[in-house]
């Protein structure tokens, strides 16, 4: 039976988009204690099925598709700049197609206010309505109100209209941040996106025989399955070595391996690739939060994934990303390998020297160049030992001389110095393991 934190989280993602959601009425409803309520909809806030927004409340959400992620919602919008919504509270959860700032003529203005837009103007109340009408929100700019007239419309078609402290330059210099993280995010590869759903992928359960496993081996010539319980809750999971030996009318719960490694929807590739590498996984459930099985994802759909997203091209920079894309190598006459870079702003502390995170990404990405000439794969760090490092200032010209000490098929270690004007200013040992591609 589903216990009364899962109930909650399916009575929220049955409620229509744009419900007001409070923690006494949840309490009320569902007959439980607030502290459960609270917890529960903080849950379902982590699942992007509410969004809180200050001086409004806990409204009901649309989850954006990943194709859609880089739109932000207008209730987004609301938290980036502050701000207060005057009227249209019902339409918080739409999103925006693009932003207009009102700097212009009014006629001229209108020419690009389209419906799912946003108006980002002053005390311009005229244009204000001439927005709405035309099916886009608006964002008031320097505190400033608007008529009762523009709220009575705003409520009546839906679109927020917000109020903002901030200027108009500042208040697009957020939002086009806000983009741009988001489409970073959108880069970023999910389990989500590469996994194979629960309608495609095959599985035991608790009250299965083994007799069962060796038909779905015969099917599918895979070894691995998951076991779920009556409720679909992953219990376990099987292998051929769990069933070495065993009559075939026991049952898989007497045989399986309890408590598997997971994986959920949100769970990065990276995390997935890192886990299963470390482990030895072959293959892992992919669940939600109420442990319910959603489908499988396998050591080959990540490697296929590593491999198709280094050919992407990339849209939003990573500070990673901003790093790595500087540096130029050259090989010496004696074969040494060496990467050069120099100390950008973006690079630096509060103090304007290079900063400890950037040191650690230039010796990873020069690990990687190296091993990259020697043996193609993919590699998964495990262990960085920085043994010092030295203030490197602003605008220094930096070399990185990446030197292997072992390799084999599936492990390496590395020794990595990193030199300035000559000068040995940092040194670090790492090591990592080897996904062939």
């Amino acid at each position: 039976m589903a216990t009364k934190h899962e109930q909650i989280l399916k009575h929220i993602d049955s409620l229509g988009i744009g419900s007001k959601i409070s923690v006494r009425r949840i309490a009320k409803e569902m007959q439980v204690s607030e502290g459960t309520a609270y917890r529960a909809i903080k849950e379902a806030e982590n699942q992007n099925l509410v969004s809180t927004i200050e001086r409004v409340g806990t409204i009901r959400i649309e989850q954006k598709k990943k194709e859609n992620i880089e739109r932000l919602t207008f209730a987004e919008i609301v938290n980036i700049v502050d701000g207060q919504v005057m009227g249209g509270r019902k339409g918080l959860h739409k999103t925006l197609n693009k932003f207009v700032i009102g700097a212009m003529k009014l006629d001229a203005m209108m020419r690009y206010t389209e419906a799912g837009s946003l108006l980002i103007v002053g005390n311009r109340t005229n244009a204000h309505e001439l927005a709405v009408q035309e099916g886009a929100a608006v964002l008031v700019t320097g505190g400033f109100d608007t008529t009762d007239e523009v709220k009575r419309l705003a409520d009546e078609k839906e679109l927020p209209v917000i109020s903002t402290s901030y200027d108009t330059f500042t208040v697009a210099t957020m939002i086009n941040r806000a983009i741009y993280d988001q489409m970073i995010k959108k880069e970023i590869v999910l389990v989500g996106d590469i996994y194979t759903p629960l309608e495609e992928a095959k599985f035991l359960t608790t009250t299965d025989s083994i007799t069962r496993w060796y038909e779905l081996n015969k099917e599918t010539t895979h070894s691995r399955y998951p076991v779920v319980d009556s409720q679909n809750r992953v219990s376990g999971i099987v292998t051929s070595k769990d069933i070495v030996g065993e009559e075939e009318h026991t049952l898989i719960d007497k045989v399986m391996t309890r408590n598997p490694m997971t994986v959920t929807t949100n769970t990065s590739l990276a995390n997935a690739a890192h886990m299963m590498v470390w482990e030895g996984i072959e293959l892992m459930p992919v669940i939600n939060s109420l442990r319910e099985l959603q489908g499988i994802i396998s050591r080959q759909d990540v490697l296929k994934a590593l491999q198709n997203i280094q050919k992407q091209p990339q849209v939003g920079e990573t500070i990673d990303d901003l790093i790595t894309s500087q540096l130029s190598h050259i090989t010496e006459e004696d074969g040494t390998y060496i990467l050069r870079t120099k100390v950008t702003p973006q690079m630096t502390n509060q103090l304007g020297t290079m900063s400890y995170g950037v040191f650690t990404a230039l010796i990873t990405e020069a690990a990687s160049h190296l091993l990259t000439k020697h043996k193609k794969g993919d590699l998964v760090v495990e262990n960085i030992s920085t043994y010092f490092i030295k203030p490197v200032q602003l605008e220094s010209e930096v070399e990185i001389h990446p030197r292997i000490l072992e390799v084999g098929r599936k492990l390496a270690k590395l020794d990595v110095e990193v030199y300035h004007e000559g000068s040995i200013v940092g040194k670090a040992l790492l090591m990592a393991q080897l996904i062939d591609k």
